[in-house]
């Protein structure tokens, strides 16, 4: 549902596809290419096929993953795709999701991760390129897989995100906490991503929050200074000067910054910040349920900072709760019978922690809100301008 919602990919795409009858090469129709353009057709991991440009470029040292905003698709992006490899001397691939431009399937979140994991790993396996020598770029809704493989990827070089949301409900609403429906789920991503990053957004952003890219970059783990565009909007950032002067000198840094990661190797299908605290509670539900409560501690402290504090105060409480157990040992006649009452406390104290159905059912309300409205409400997904 969040799908049918979330996604505008533009209709008809901007662009067409031919294949060169001399040596069945691809050319996009539409759009003015050169020599030093490859058009790629790549196969997903979910069956889908999606479409590809390669810039390269001779002088470059690094390589761009460039992953566009909503309703857009590569024909659009293609001059900026051209402007940045040339000005940056970077190589650059940009890719359309599932669903968008001559790319096969249906969008949606699942579709997007497999779709940027596909274009990654033909700039490893085709151009040989190094996990080290790769800057991924995630442009609004493309924070998303951005976020995602970066998590997967300690070797990673850097990470620019330019507009980018919280997560797709944090767009609508200012929730604290992360849901079970919601996408994107950046914010509990983010902390996980152990390479420098960019966070670049507009002061004026009507569309997604400035706010949304300062909370981010609060809490990078390798914080770059951020770029805010005072008067910015969410589709015109390019525009202004200071965005390219500002990219000119992070991948000057980037170039001179001593490689502290070696080695290259393919995504791992385990990433270290689990996609979905839902499912990370079902798998541990199943194996071990009285350690299922501990995933989902472990998923509030990035988006409640309330939260933080819980584990912390349960924690000084045991000893607390051992110290008391033995005074009541001393004084009760019977120590036999106080030990037994005593093994029996601590079968309470984590009976009493247990209560994630309690939220659980609130869930169940807010999502029931959210269907009543329409997840068409999600402004940060409507096309505004024909570049997000």
């Amino acid at each position: 549902m969040a799908a049918k919602f979330a996604f505008f990919p533009p209709n008809p795409p901007s662009y067409g596809v031919d294949e060169e009858e001399e040596d069945g090469r691809l050319r996009m129709t539409g759009v003015e290419t050169s020599g030093n353009v490859d058009v790629l057709r790549l196969r997903t991991k979910r069956g889908n096929d999606v479409l590809a440009v390669y810039i390269s470029n001779p002088s470059a040292s690094l390589t761009v993953l460039y992953s566009h905003g909503n309703a857009a698709d590569l024909g659009q992006m293609y001059e900026l795709f051209r402007e940045l490899s040339f000005h940056l001397r970077v190589n650059l691939m940009g890719y359309d999701y599932s669903g968008y431009g001559q790319s096969t399937g249906k969008p949606s979140e699942q579709n997007t991760y497999a779709d940027i994991e596909a274009a990654y790993r033909c700039l490893v396996e085709k151009y040989g390129k190094k996990e080290e020598d790769i800057i991924l770029y995630g442009q609004s809704v493309g924070s998303g897989p951005t976020l995602d493989v970066a998590t997967r990827l300690p070797n990673l070089r850097a990470v620019i995100l330019h507009s980018p949301i919280l997560s797709g409900l944090r767009v609508m609403y200012p929730v604290k906490r992360t849901y079970w429906f919601d996408i994107y789920k950046n914010i509990d991503k983010i902390p996980f991503v152990k390479c420098p990053v960019l966070v670049i957004h507009g002061t004026a952003d009507d569309v997604v929050s400035w706010s949304h890219g300062k909370q981010l970059w609060e809490l990078c783990k390798e914080k770059y200074e951020p770029l805010w565009i005072k008067g910015g909007n969410h589709c015109d950032l390019e525009l202004f000067p200071q965005y390219i002067k500002h990219l000119k000198k992070f991948i000057s840094a980037i170039e001179k910054s001593p490689h502290r990661r070696t080695g290259s190797g393919p995504i791992s299908d385990q990433p270290e910040n689990p996609r979905s605290s839902t499912d990370c509670r079902d798998k541990l539900r199943q194996e071990n349920p009285r350690n299922s409560t501990d995933c989902r501690e472990k998923s509030r402290p990035s988006t409640d900072q309330r939260e933080k504090s819980q584990p912390t105060t349960d924690q000084r409480e045991m000893p607390r709760l051992s110290t008391d157990l033995k005074d009541k040992s001393r004084v009760c006649p019977d120590k036999r019978e106080k030990l037994r009452k005593c093994s029996d406390r601590p079968e309470k104290v984590s009976n009493g922690t247990d209560q994630p159905e309690k939220p659980r059912n609130s869930i169940d309300r807010f999502g029931e809100m959210v269907r009543s409205v329409g997840l068409c409400n999600i402004d940060c997904f409507r096309p505004t301008a024909t570049r997000v």
